[in-house]
């Protein structure tokens, strides 16, 4: 899948969060959503992303993608 599709993806997911007025929650909740429903191959390639700059990538899905690679 290409990187640009996985970014628009998740800062989609990000979008949807970004209601929830607690950060951490929504941080949390873009975490859960990408470990529970992308592949582990979508899941690689967007933490790769992210450590070449992770350019295109919403503050809350960056910080997301961030927590789920520790």
């Amino acid at each position: 899948m290409k990187t640009e599709h996985l970014v628009k993806m998740v800062n989609q997911i990000e979008l949807f969060f970004r209601s929830e007025p607690n950060r951490e929650t929504a941080i949390a909740g873009i975490a859960g959503h990408l470990r529970r429903y992308w592949e582990p191959r979508m899941r690689r390639e967007i933490v790769a992303h992210l450590a070449q700059g992770g350019s295109g990538l919403g503050e809350l899905a960056r910080e997301a993608v961030r927590r789920m690679s520790a």
